[in-house]
């Protein structure tokens, strides 16, 4: 960046501080923003605007009200602060490697020989080829082509919950492209909806897999492009399900004003669709609550989580539940109510919850199970049950490998970080071992 932007770095003085290494140690940032603000004179406004946080967030961190603990928070403010990674317990920052030795490809000489690519099979055309047949063929849809395009999208969704979505998005981004080029060609207004209803939810799932990568900036532009193809169609029911995924996505990046928007937009949405379903409402509700833990509005966050109880009540057999939201079952409201309660801080209501669930869930979702286990385990932790929760942390660890999932390696880091206190107990290092043993490229990326 140029220089003018470039963040100020703090004083040698202050990173060489005994009490800013060990307050850095421990990831105590109201300790770190209030040396920053004396030693370095760069006051909470700056410190809020230069970490992507509110000001409010700042100040509750300051005074003691909150803990910062999600990564990419923690990595905004190495990045913010100009915080080396080492003392915060991240790999070294990208701003860290001095410019002389940063390592800048060559152009290949001319005389060079060609690069070597990997070797095209001959029977396959060329994407040029594929793009001027795409134009010369007129395709013919009807409700069984749509139909064959909603399976393949439901299939995409379970193997996400199985293995993750990096190796998938290729195939649904491709697609995605397919179908949007197909609403290009006039068609029944029938057929044309359909097209639009799999477009938008291609583009929703795209944007689910950037999220699971903690890609968000990408996550947030296919779910906008979501958003907008629902709109053409006024499909108000899925808009609210890309806004409750909006809003699950500011949990995740420690913007709970943001979530919370989303949320209470996502019913606005359902509300006024005439065919909502109690599922549908439950669901939301659940997504307003988390959004109220993460804001540390107890009495808001239990008001939701009744509410999504309730709707769940109301559920029948006969009720014409959209395809993408059936995945929210009576152990999803479970988990789901136990995981609010947990970001509340409410360990003690939060286990057994969230153990029952578990109990419950299908052995096919790893994802799932790799993400409740980890909650289980953490709020086991803040009970003082060392013991059974490293036992927990280490059931995880299977599940855990089987996913490619970066909020799963979140989740583990963070579970990890807590453990900071224990480190050298005989359970802790047994799951320590484990952990490297399954997880090699995750844990090399933990503190020692």
């Amino acid at each position: 960046m140029p220089d003018a932007d470039r963040p100020q770095e703090l004083p040698a003085r202050l990173l060489t501080d005994p009490v800013m290494i060990d307050a850095c140690r421990v990831r105590d940032f109201a300790r770190v923003f209030r040396l920053v603000k004396i030693k370095a004179g760069i006051y909470p406004s700056m410190i809020a605007r230069r970490c992507e946080l509110t000001p409010s967030r700042v100040g509750e961190v300051m005074a003691g009200q909150r803990q910062l603990q999600h990564m990419d928070v923690i990595e905004r403010i190495a990045d913010g602060l100009r915080i080396p990674g080492h003392m915060l317990g991240l790999a070294r920052r990208e701003w860290e490697t001095p410019q002389a030795l940063v390592v800048t490809e060559r152009e290949t000489p001319q005389a060079s020989e060609p690069e070597q690519q990997a070797p095209v099979p001959a029977s396959l055309p060329g994407p040029d080829v594929d793009s001027i047949l795409a134009l010369a063929t007129r395709t013919s849809l009807n409700a069984a082509t749509l139909e064959a395009f909603r399976s393949s999208i439901e299939d995409y969704w379970r193997r996400d919950d199985q293995h993750g979505g990096e190796a998938l998005r290729p195939a649904i981004v491709g697609q995605l492209r397919h179908v949007v080029g197909l609403l290009k060609e006039n068609r029944p207004p029938s057929i044309q909806n359909g097209l639009y209803g799999i477009a938008a939810e291609l583009a929703r799932l795209t944007g689910w897999t950037y999220f699971d990568a903690r890609q968000y900036n990408l996550a947030r532009a296919y779910f906008t492009e979501a958003l907008q193809l629902a709109k053409e169609i006024d499909d108000r029911q899925f808009m609210a399900n890309v806004l409750a995924c909006m809003s699950l996505q500011g949990t995740y990046q420690d913007k709970p004003a943001d979530s919370l928007a989303f949320a209470t937009a996502a019913q606005d949405q359902a509300r006024s669709a005439v065919d909502t379903t109690p599922r549908v409402l439950s669901m939301l509700s659940m997504r307003e609550a988390f959004a109220h833990a993460t804001l540390g509005s107890t009495d808001s966050t239990h008001r939701a989580i009744g509410e999504a109880h309730r709707h769940f009540e109301r559920i029948r057999v006969s009720d014409p539940d959209p395809s993408w939201v059936t995945y929210f079952d009576e152990t999803k409201l479970i988990v789901d109510t136990g995981i609010a309660h947990g970001r509340l801080g409410e360990a003690a209501s939060a286990e057994p919850l969230i153990a029952d669930a578990l109990r419950r869930e299908a052995r096919t979702n790893q994802r799932g199970r790799a993400f409740h286990s980890f909650w289980l385990a953490r709020t086991q932790l803040d009970q003082g049950k060392l013991d059974q929760a490293c036992q927990t942390a280490t059931q995880a660890l299977e599940p855990a490998s089987a996913v490619a999932s970066e909020r799963v390696s979140g989740h583990l880091r963070e579970f990890y970080d807590q453990l900071a206190p224990h480190r050298q107990e005989p359970v802790v290092l047994a799951f320590e071992a484990r952990l490297r043993a399954l997880l090699p490229p995750v844990s090399g990326s933990l503190r020692p």
